[in-house]
């Protein structure tokens, strides 16, 4: 097929290495602008254009969705279908009518659960045992076209957001080159979605990532895996933050009458700290701040965190 290619992160590259890999001809790419990143505000290119500039092909990086100029200039590729994968614009009606088969859309969920922006991380956070990829139609609603095919995963109990997202990454690839084959032998028939049984994924901010300590541990161990690697999971200590990387609900422990944040232990490996409903959550590996993450045996050696101290939140801390 001949096809104009649509994405910009890290997730939308192994789509699109993988319909050249098969044969498709990808007309061109379009994706966001490039950004400037880092101290020295250098310009960074979006990941999916620095793989078709690899390859040689054209790239538009439109800031405007709704310009004539670019319908025309996309209808000039004359290409069979769209394929889009984290663009991040969405794509007006006169786009969308452009590619005689349509878009077809590739989905880090199980649609119609988990529209939007940050599904990968929504299902670590909401405790569910299995998400895959959606291949959609794409209409004008946010993830509201119908459904091409699903490929199912478990999440494990120990995924985290970065391991989830290499997997459906991956996943994403062989999605859509089984959904193009489908679509060509005219063996897959398009199914409306229904309701959705889980919140908008909304996408994430660093704020976010701050812990609030009268949850209960295990809704905290999921929020910190499924911000792993980024935002990350952080609360504040002795007025630093200090980041969660790994921890674990200590079960059949139950501790009531205690504020919540407060360090019940703080010796050799094991630091144990009050979470909601009684709950107790263990932390296994922790950063301070300006430091490297390290596991709780190594931190306790080199600071003075004892029985007592507060973990708490920047609004804790002003009101001080």
């Amino acid at each position: 097929m001949k096809i104009i290619y649509m994405g910009t992160p890290d997730f939308a590259v192994s789509p699109l290495t993988a319909l050249i890999g098969a044969g498709h001809e990808i007309a061109c790419v379009l994706t966001r602008a490039d950004k400037p990143k880092g101290r020295g505000h250098e310009m960074s290119v979006p990941p999916v254009k620095a793989e078709a500039l690899k390859h040689n092909i054209p790239v538009l990086q439109p800031l405007k969705m709704k310009d004539p100029e670019l319908w025309h200039k996309i209808k000039s590729y004359g290409a069979d279908i769209a394929v889009v994968a984290a663009y991040g614009k969405i794509l007006p009606p006169e786009i969308l009518a452009v590619p005689p088969m349509g878009c077809v859309n590739i989905h880090a969920s199980l649609l119609p659960d988990y529209r939007g922006a940050a599904p990968i991380q929504w299902a670590i956070l909401d405790g569910k045992k299995e998400t895959g990829i959606t291949t959609m139609k794409m209409d004008e609603g946010l993830d509201t076209g119908d459904i091409l095919k699903q490929y199912k995963i478990p999440i494990g109990s120990t995924e985290t957001g970065g391991s989830l997202f290499d997997k459906l990454t991956v996943l994403g690839a062989e999605a859509i080159l089984d959904t193009l084959k489908g679509l060509e032998s005219g063996s897959i028939v398009p199914r409306k979605q229904g309701d959705s049984s889980t919140g908008y994924a909304s996408m994430l901010t660093k704020e976010m990532g701050e812990i609030d300590w009268k949850k209960d541990a295990a809704e905290t161990e999921r929020k910190v895996r499924a911000f792993d690697p980024w935002p990350g999971s952080f609360t504040f200590w002795n007025g630093r933050q200090l980041k969660i990387w790994k921890c674990h609900p200590e079960n059949g422990k139950n501790n009531v009458g205690v504020k919540t944040g407060t360090v019940l232990k703080a010796e050799k490996e094991i630091i144990l700290v009050q979470a909601g409903s009684g709950s107790i959550l263990s932390l296994d590996e922790v950063q301070a701040e300006g430091k490297k993450r390290m596991p709780a045996a190594d931190f306790l050696r080199g600071c003075r965190m004892k029985e007592g101290d507060i973990l708490s939140g920047k609004a804790e801390l002003s009101s001080h």
